[in-house]
């Protein structure tokens, strides 16, 4: 048997834009051209996908990422069937699921209990297969005390949780997920991704596709990232990410006209250059400023912004004992700080600045610098790892209490 779960080879997908005819006279020469341009492209029409090829490994969980409009899309409809490339080939091993909307195919008046065996029916689970797992699904859904409530009174956030419950109890030998891991409040999140990480331990196959990067970064070995319908790169998903996150960055305006800026930042811990870093960690952060002109007085900052963009922590070259340093047209200075990463789960943003304390001057700032992922085992909330640990707990009888005896 092949190792190889799901393959695309050299894919395109040809798209039409929207054509309106008021005449036969119109109609007749358009569908004669059309059928002399098969494949080149004819007025209104443009490429979705160009030469994609790649292939998933059984077991593997793989991501896609890249802006609206790459793509990513496209690929999973074609993949689950639901359309056809106009070029190359695809192949699948195994019992495919999509899960490329949830709660898709729910019927708005039927309760919680029937759309599980509707839902269910749609993502290929038999009657038999449903009701064995009926009590899991609606244990995980945690709507036990609304499952026979038409789902039209369900709030938006209780129809997802209906909709992925379904959908994680799905047992195919490739799965194809887009963007369900946003669904719900933070701790169903949690547990979305707690079964998401089940079902690959169980060796089904994942193919994922997300805007959300920590997600992408957790769940999966290897990436790609598709600009403008072709394959950018193909890699583990820490380098997949950083060339995602550089690429993404707007350029700085201005930058041509300051005396002195960022030339240059990168984290990295001892494997090199990454973006993912499991909490407590040793990073490196090495910075470079560079000059156009002479200027004296200089103290270079770095610091973490959260998600919400509050500063976590921050430091100074100065603060750390080093003196302000000058710079002469050309020449640039180059710093190493190391940091442990005791933050806890989730996204970071590393930020730096060049600037002059007694001036009040700020020269150039990058924020953000770089997007650090953190990954936590331990079950902490925040945006520090204090690292907790229990030492001791137990039942003590209150002392105060008077117990009787009868004789």
């Amino acid at each position: 048997m092949s190792d190889v779960a799901l393959r695309m080879e050299n894919v395109h997908k040809k798209f039409r834009k929207g054509e309106v005819f008021n005449s036969l006279r119109d109609l007749v020469p358009a569908l004669t051209g059309r059928m002399f341009q098969r494949q080149e492209l004819a007025e209104r029409e443009f490429w979705a996908l160009r030469d994609v090829s790649f292939e998933v490994k059984r077991g593997e969980a793989f991501g896609i990422i890249g802006h609206n409009g790459a793509g990513k899309s496209t690929i999973l409809k074609i993949l689950s069937r639901i359309m056809k490339p106009t070029k190359g080939n695809m192949v699948v091993n195994g019992r495919l699921s999509a899960l490329l909307e949830v709660s898709a195919g729910f019927h708005q008046d039927l309760t919680g209990r029937e759309n599980i065996f509707l839902n269910g029916t749609i993502l290929g689970m038999s009657r038999l297969e449903i009701e064995s797992k009926l009590d899991q699904i609606i244990s995980f859904s945690q709507l036990e005390g609304f499952i026979d409530t038409p789902v039209k009174r369900y709030s938006s956030g209780m129809y997802a949780r209906l909709g992925f419950a379904v959908a994680a109890h799905v047992d195919p030998d490739v799965l194809i997920v887009d963007e369900v891991l946003s669904v719900g409040d933070v701790t169903f999140q949690q547990r979305c991704m707690e079964r998401m990480i089940s079902i690959l331990k169980r060796g089904t196959t994942v193919l994922f596709v997300s805007h959300n990067l920590k997600a992408v970064t957790e769940l999966c070995g290897r990436a790609m990232l598709l600009k403008k319908g072709e394959v950018a790169i193909v890699g583990s998903t820490d380098s997949v990410v950083r060339h995602y996150l550089k690429d993404a960055q707007e350029p700085c305006a201005g930058d041509e006209g300051k005396p002195v800026y960022i030339s240059h930042v990168k984290i990295s811990d001892e494997t090199g250059e990454r973006s993912t870093f499991e909490s407590g960690q040793t990073a490196w952060i090495d910075v470079e400023v560079t000059a156009r002109e002479r200027v004296e007085g200089l103290t270079l900052a770095i610091w973490f912004n959260d998600e919400t963009q509050y500063g976590i922590f921050g430091t100074t070259t100065e603060g750390l004992g080093h003196s302000r340093f000058s710079l002469q047209p050309g020449e640039s200075y180059r710093c190493r700080f190391e940091l442990s990463l005791n933050m806890a789960h989730g996204t970071f943003y590393l930020c730096a600045s060049v600037f002059r304390y007694d001036f009040q001057k700020d020269y150039d700032r990058k924020a953000p610098a770089a997007t650090v992922f953190i990954g936590s085992t331990m079950a902490v909330r925040g945006a520090a790892n204090c690292f907790p640990r229990l030492l001791e707990a137990e039942i003590v009888l209150d002392s105060r209490r008077q117990v009787k005896t009868t004789s």
